[in-house]
């Protein structure tokens, strides 16, 4: 076979990229991953993984503050801003660098530069021409800005938001989905003069309302101002400052950071050329295993329609290879991915909103318990945590879950865990959960649910 002939081709190694990549060397096929810039793509360098670093010296910035409340006694915190980024950097080469292990372990080639589809299995890289039965296109996202508002100078994306060299006295946020909140609640614990908005009615804007009000909350607790149903406009960056307006008001900020959502990265693909088809969104066209338009080449991640999650891309990267190599595979739910949000409040949840699972007929039960009403809540400091279930009331089939408070972004698992296995909210409530854990607030939550909570 020549050099240049493999089993499998994967373009981009982010959690996508990488994994698929190394399940098809697992499944014997000869691989090759291709990457323009660093190996672990956008999550391990600029996004997921500096973001989940900065956020962690906040959480650990308000514990110290917060100690008195558990009898012990501190000095006031400082923040040394060059070393939490020293620490972010660390973290990012640690996890990369183990990926780049996983690839060399399973003999997979990286080849460097950007990949282009050429038709019939080929893909062009830096003036190479590469041949594979599977080509697998994980390339991710690139940021949207906003109607009138280009990226540059002092407005800027997530991805320079979780590198900048020196806190900022002040930031402007625009939008309140995930990313925006994780922004907004980082830098404002840091000591920053935090403004955050959104167009939409509430931050979290697809997360149920009552999620929403909750984290509003606390991310109010932080010192942020908050605008909903607001837009930014008249935006003008200058040397130090990024001036604006939003109603009838006019603000500054040493920085204006667009969290405004992102797009498919597919402009240097060549989908054209290997025809690849694309939706009425710009993504591309796949059925439940991955499949594109054109035959042998997949796509996942951020490229295809779903929520746009590295958990998902790497499900999906699994799903491709393995259907290429004929084994039997399943279509996600994609509704049943559990989604994490890590501001302070935590938010974790799956499936239906109680308006979604409304609007589309069942006859609903909710069951909703503040972390307060069991041991834990009040043992580790959060009183106010909340969780929600929404069930089917015949069948007790759960519908979605709903968790906002300390350690949400772990407790969902168990919600998402007991969907999978086909149980529901009865299961949950009858389950024995350990004494005293936050976790029982869930199994509160379904026996409220089931109409018989004991704690409330």
């Amino acid at each position: 076979m020549p050099e240049t002939s493999y089993d499998c081709i994967v373009v981009g190694s982010g959690p996508g990229g990488y994994v698929a990549a190394i399940r098809a060397a697992q499944l014997g096929m000869k691989t090759a991953v291709i990457e323009k810039d660093r190996i672990g793509g956008r999550c391990l360098n600029y996004a997921c993984i500096p973001a989940k670093a900065v956020l962690r010296s906040a959480d650990v910035l308000q514990e110290i503050r917060d100690a008195g409340e558990f009898g012990i006694k501190v000095g006031a915190p400082e923040v040394d801003f060059g070393a939490v980024m020293e620490r972010r950097d660390k973290v990012v080469k640690t996890l990369t660098g183990g990926v780049s292990g996983l690839l060399k372990k399973n003999s997979i080639e990286v080849v460097e530069g950007v990949g282009s589809l050429a038709g019939d299995g080929a893909v062009t890289v830096e003036g190479r021409t590469l041949r594979a039965k599977t080509i697998v296109l994980a390339t991710g996202s690139v940021p949207r800005g906003i109607p009138g508002v280009a990226l540059g100078g002092r407005v800027i994306g997530t991805e320079e938001a979780w590198a900048l060299e020196r806190l900022p006295q002040s930031l402007a946020v625009v939008g309140a989905g995930a990313s925006g909140a994780e922004i907004a609640s980082a830098y404002a614990r840091l000591g920053v003069e935090v403004r955050l908005f959104e167009m939409l009615d509430r931050v979290l804007p697809t997360e149920d309302a009552d999620i929403s009000k909750a984290a509003e909350r606390g991310l109010k607790k932080q010192g942020m101002s908050i605008y909903t149903s607001t837009r930014i406009a008249n935006v003008e960056s200058g040397d130090d400052r990024v001036t604006f307006s939003f109603g009838e008001e006019s603000g500054s900020a040493d920085w204006l950071v667009l969290a405004t959502g992102r797009g498919p990265d597919v402009e240097a693909l060549g989908l054209e050329v290997a025809g690849v088809e694309l939706d009425e969104r710009g993504l591309i066209n796949v059925d439940g295993a991955l499949r594109t338009s054109a035959a042998g080449v997949y796509a996942i991640g951020d490229l295809v329609p779903g929520p746009a999650l590295a958990h998902k891309a790497s499900d999906e990267g699994v799903i491709a290879v393995e259907d290429a190599a004929g084994r039997d595979t399943h279509p996600i739910s994609y509704p049943d991915i559990p989604r994490a949000t890590f501001c302070t409040p935590n938010v974790g949840s799956f499936g239906l909103t109680e308006a979604q699972a409304r609007e589309q007929g069942y006859d609903v039960v909710v069951g909703k318990l503040q972390y307060g009403a069991v041991g834990a809540g009040t043992v580790y400091g959060d009183r106010s945590g909340i969780v929600k279930l929404v069930g089917e009331r015949r069948y007790g089939e759960l519908l979605g879950g709903h968790i906002c408070g300390t350690r949400a972004t772990d407790l969902i698992q168990e919600l998402v865990n007991t969907k999978a296995l086909e149980g529901g909210y009865p299961e949950v409530a009858r389950v024995i959960h350990g004494h005293p854990t936050l976790s029982e607030a869930i199994m509160e939550a379904a026996r409220a649910a089931d109409g018989w909570l004991i704690h409330g």
